[in-house]
């Protein structure tokens, strides 16, 4: 009964290792596909028509931020009832929770939505621990709700790349030494999410505010975050990407391919207006 396929996708984790990588054919920071230039024509000849495009892009450390965000920040932080927490590796079911109700509320007008399941989400926080800084993942309250979150990694690949896949002992051992080196000098942003009646209220800039301290001035050998990906079918985190000065970095497509000539192709649908993805 099935009428098509989609691809490339990653089933369970859809913000990590999805889509064919069609332009920006740099360095790929961690969990991003990357394929060589003709791998697309491949997928043309054979089909596929484009479903959606994912959008990733690249904000300077470097660059000083819109002063405006900053004065919608400390406008949020002066409000009573917010409260912002970072990631702890002690409580990862904790966080889990958090994550998964704020996820199902935000991501409901989302087509295909599926809930999160919350041990699936503790077991990938648990996954990533060896990498990942706590001060990177920031939750958001309001009156003890959580409302929001926001995920960004080390992108590992810089150190990863110089072991060419060969991982034995030695190489295991370099890599937790480097990777607290000033060798990693980009983050990956994954996912950022806000349930929808907190949306606009600059909760996102109040996030930014927090992070100035662990990335700005702790790890000012930091140069570049990776925003990715968004999807072409979320022109409300497009516009949000574009406000801040994120500049366009790579494209992805994912692929739809119809097992019938007479059925009719239709790209992804946009977002409702209250939902959020990134």
């Amino acid at each position: 009964g099935m009428q098509a396929m989609d691809g490339p996708v990653n089933p369970g984790e859809n913000d990590t290792f999805w889509g064919l990588l069609t332009e920006g054919f740099t360095a790929p920071a961690f969990g991003m596909n990357y394929n060589p230039p003709y791998y697309r024509d491949f997928f043309e000849d054979y089909g596929f028509r484009p479903f959606f495009e994912q959008e990733s892009r690249r904000l300077s450390l470097k660059t000083p931020f819109p002063e405006r965000f900053w004065k919608i920040a400390e406008w949020v932080l002066k409000k009573p009832g917010y409260t912002f927490e970072h990631y702890s590796k002690r409580k990862p079911g904790k966080f889990a929770r958090d994550l998964a109700k704020i996820h199902n509320e935000a991501w409901v007008y989302h087509e295909h939505y599926t809930p999160l399941d919350e041990e699936m989400v503790k077991r990938s926080f648990v996954d990533v621990h060896p990498i990942l800084i706590e001060e990177f993942i920031w939750f958001a309250y309001y009156k003890g709700e959580p409302i929001a979150f926001y995920i960004m990694l080390p992108d590992v690949n810089q150190v990863l790349r110089i072991f060419r896949g060969k991982m034995n002992l030695r190489n295991i051992i370099r890599f937790f030494i480097l990777k607290n080196s000033k060798m990693i000098t980009r983050a990956r942003v994954t996912i950022i999410g806000v349930v929808p009646r907190f949306q606009g209220a600059g909760i996102e800039s109040a996030i930014f505010w927090h992070l100035r301290d662990p990335v700005l001035r702790k790890r000012s050998h930091y140069q570049e975050l990776e925003i990715s990906w968004v999807g072409d079918f979320n022109p409300k985190m497009k516009a949000t990407l574009e406000a801040i000065g994120a500049l366009p970095g790579k494209r992805h497509i994912t692929y739809r391919k119809l097992f019938a000539d007479d059925l009719p192709f239709e790209r992804a649908a946009t977002v409702g207006t209250n939902a959020a993805d990134a």
